[in-house]
């Protein structure tokens, strides 16, 4: 199980360079198109598109990224006062019951998007844009086959920590015995 997921945690790693290097190209982008509109008034319709499948491919892959560093939005008024077990649990039932399934669904979906667009060699729709649709639709599935991955992580994790071998995380402060709280309960 460590050998996984020390391979599952280095393929979502590299994922989250790309995510970096597909920001420094937005901003290039960005910064190319905002000089050239206002100091040589020449506007690229294709460049334009460009940001947005940048930004896209950088926030679908950097889901992934996210999960598996345990940087996701979540309410964390319970959460963060339980103990490392509890966490583990919450985090499997959350993984396979709920971020599981409708991944998949978006990967099943997001497909065939993708490959109508390529089968109709779409592209953009606004003179000088771009071609090849399907690349940027791609990402979609290809981005919840990573996402699958950082849950499989999240999960494989969450189990060392039910058996003891790690904490989940570094920054984990709760302690893993569910009675251990109750000593600390007469210090506040």
């Amino acid at each position: 199980m460590n050998t996984s997921l020390k391979v599952i945690s280095k393929i979502i790693d590299v994922l989250g360079n790309i995510c970096s290097l597909l920001m420094l190209l937005m901003i290039a982008n960005v910064f190319y198109d905002v000089i050239m509109r206002y100091f040589f008034n020449d506007v690229s319709i294709g460049m334009q598109e460009l940001e947005w499948h940048l930004f896209a491919a950088m926030f679908m892959f950097g889901i992934a990224y996210t999960l598996k560093e345990d940087a996701h939005v979540r309410v964390d008024i319970f959460y963060d006062v339980m103990s490392a077990k509890k966490k583990a649990i919450i985090n499997i039932f959350g993984s396979i019951v709920l971020a599981l399934p409708i991944t998949l669904l978006i990967m099943y979906y997001g497909y065939n998007y993708a490959f109508e667009a390529y089968e109709m060699g779409e592209g953009s729709g606004d003179p000088g844009g771009l071609p090849h649709r399907w690349i940027v639709r791609s990402v979609i599935p290809l981005s919840s086959l990573f996402l699958i991955l950082a849950i499989l992580h999240v999960i494989l994790t969450s189990i060392q920590t039910l058996r003891g071998k790690i904490v989940a995380h570094s920054t984990d402060t709760s302690v893993d015995d569910d009675n251990s709280n109750n000593s600390n309960q007469g210090a506040l």
